[in-house]
């Protein structure tokens, strides 16, 4: 691990980095932390410079602001300068990590080489998830994250996963169990705050790469679909035996899907005949 300050933001952020060359920044999925990409950093490290950090609240990492996905997406702006990277990134993330990662493309496209969506939607929260987090919220503050994460496991992993790969079951709920309750209800909040990413979609004019287990039922792939219609020439990506962390649960061709796409982001950087959206 290391850690990086943020004198502004009155932060500290643990990151692991692994490779050279193209930079790419791997956002987590709530409520886990950056050892989530621990096969991708394994797996990009020979053809890119990958980084992957913990919000702060989340693992080693720490800030005086509050957590907020708009805020999130500056923050990674506020990363990549601290550890030296000055021109374009390809910013990926997974559930939370994408709706942050859509924040960082609609404030920062100057800073943007390609985007990597997995197991996320553009839709802020209806009704029914607001009131979800709320009761999520409560679950963690009276019970434990352990509890917490109890109620959530059966939709993170698809019953393949639960019943044949224990390894991958053992390291979630390692990474989830020895998450922060303030983290955890702070990151509920943000998330059930977060706003409608859908209209600033067509303005993306990065190479887009979008995946989503075949079984996620929480970002379903529907939800991957729309990502995909809304986001000029964006490729979508459905990864065989996963639900909503697939990542972990088919890396091989998760890793096969984001080494193809950053290929590809050598070659044209950022897509040069997307249309102007008005």
């Amino acid at each position: 691990m290391k850690t990086c300050e943020i004198p502004s933001r009155k932060a500290t952020i643990a990151y692991d980095e692994a490779g050279s060359g193209l930079p790419v920044v791997l956002l987590h999925a709530f409520p886990l932390d950056r050892e989530m990409w621990r096969p991708q950093l394994d797996a990009l490290s020979d053809i890119a410079r990958v980084f992957a950090f913990d919000f702060p609240g989340f693992g080693g990492s720490k800030s005086e602001k509050t957590f907020a996905v708009e805020d999130a997406g500056d923050l990674v702006a506020d990363f990549l300068n601290a550890v030296g990277v000055k021109g374009r990134a390809v910013v990926g993330g997974l559930s939370m990590g994408g709706y942050v990662a859509l924040a960082f493309a609609r404030r920062h496209p100057e800073k943007l080489a390609g985007l990597i969506l997995a197991d996320t939607k553009a839709e802020a929260d209806d009704d029914t998830g607001r009131a979800n987090r709320e009761k999520s919220i409560a679950t963690a503050r009276e019970k434990g994250v352990a509890a917490l994460f109890d109620g959530m496991l059966p939709k993170m992993l698809c019953d393949d996963t639960r019943e044949t790969k224990p390894g991958v079951v053992k390291v979630v709920r390692t990474i989830a169990e020895r998450q922060k309750v303030e983290g955890v209800t702070a990151a509920l909040t943000a998330l059930r705050d977060r706003p409608d990413a859908t209209a600033a979609l067509g303005n993306v004019s990065a190479n887009t790469l979008i995946l989503v287990g075949e079984h996620d039922t929480i970002t379903p792939p529907l939800a991957a679909a729309s990502l995909g219609a809304n986001i000029w020439g964006s490729k979508v990506v459905t990864v065989p035996g996963a639900a909503h962390l697939s990542n972990l649960e088919n890396a091989e061709v998760f890793n096969v899907a984001l080494r193809e796409f950053l290929s590809n982001v050598h070659q044209t950087k950022v897509n040069p005949s997307r249309p102007a959206v008005v």
